[in-house]
């Protein structure tokens, strides 16, 4: 079942007017500190978000022929010089 469509005048983000303005209020003032506490969220990633196995990045110096010759061989080459080192581990 579908949602009716709203009538042809309605806007779901109306221009504010003066009286929006003059009646808007911070959220300290409109939520409890529980709610508000909710809606805060620190920048970043959450902490323990990684998973133990996941992929480190680094910095590697390669020579330029071996990164083209690798880049060359299609999508994927990072994965497959991923595979070829492990390989050479042993």
């Amino acid at each position: 079942m579908s949602k009716p469509k709203p009538p042809a005048d309605y806007d779901d983000n109306p221009e504010w007017t003066e009286a929006d303005f003059a009646a808007a209020r911070p959220a300290s003032e409109v939520f409890p500190p529980e709610v508000l506490a909710l809606l805060v969220r620190k920048p970043g990633r959450p902490v323990g978000w990684t998973k133990p196995d996941a992929k480190k990045s680094i910095t590697l110096r390669l020579d330029p022929d071996v990164i083209e010759g690798w880049r060359k061989s299609g999508p994927g080459w990072q994965s497959r010089m991923n595979a070829a080192l492990r390989e050479a581990l042993g």
